[in-house]
């Protein structure tokens, strides 16, 4: 959802009580774009794994799929079962 939508949800008794709607409107999509919609605050809340520079994206891509091309998972025997009764 983009800042326009999220700040109309959030806000709207804000927005409807004030004298001005529209300028409250405005203000408020300002204020959501600037404290919340930014990767740290996503970060913070732990909802990504990690925040790099763009500069280096490719060798985080390689040292990532590096490490995955050596993972082995064992699957397990059965998930379920019916046992003989």
């Amino acid at each position: 959802m983009g800042a326009e939508g999220a700040a109309n949800v959030i806000f709207r008794r804000e927005i409807n009580a004030a004298d001005d709607p529209e300028a409250t409107r405005t203000q408020k999509i300002k204020e959501y774009r600037a404290e919340l919609m930014h990767p740290y605050y996503a970060a913070e809340r732990g909802l990504v794994d990690d925040v790099i520079d763009p500069a280096d994206t490719r060798s985080v891509l390689a040292a990532s799929l590096a490490m995955l091309r050596a993972k082995y998972a064992e699957l397990p025997d059965r998930k379920h079962g019916n046992p003989p009764m």
